[in-house]
């Protein structure tokens, strides 16, 4: 195996961030007594409101028989429930329980107000560039991942 190539002060910054932020994301599983890939499911709801399942199933990667799985665990957790689909009532979405966002934003929004705050001391011109240095980041790490 070949050793990585040396990286810079802000790369390897972001090493540590990828590092901590899976010890993040392993608590807050923790603390809503999930696995990662139910936690994956409970973002996606979250962020984007009810998803029929099949979508659930595409976004977190998983087949239609374990996505079914991962709804039926979060259900019996009291995190999600299936509901009809107003647009088509033959089918269903999933829907996150407002309990379980309020647990979940319970213990995200402490996090995203410390990170927004460490931008404080930076001025305009400096947080633009720090955007746009993550913007190239995330266009790196896209860059690397197989559509």
């Amino acid at each position: 195996m070949q050793n990585p190539p040396p990286a810079r002060r802000p790369t390897r910054a972001l090493q540590e961030f990828v590092q901590v932020s899976r010890a993040f994301e392993a608590h807050v599983a923790r603390e809503l007594t999930v696995n990662a890939t139910d936690l994956a499911a409970m973002e996606h709801l979250i962020s984007s409101g009810p998803l029929a399942p099949g979508e659930l199933a595409r976004r977190i990667g998983v087949t239609p028989p374990a996505v079914t799985a991962v709804v039926d665990r979060l259900e019996a957790l009291g995190h999600a429930r299936r509901e009809a689909n107003p647009a088509d009532r033959r089918s269903i979405v999933v829907t996150p329980s407002p309990g379980s966002v309020g647990q979940t934003m319970g213990i995200l929004a402490p996090m995203i107000r410390d990170v927004d705050a460490a931008l404080d001391g930076f001025d305009p011109d400096e947080q633009e560039v720090i955007a746009q240095y993550l913007e190239r980041v995330v266009a790196a790490y896209r860059a690397h991942v197989p559509a």
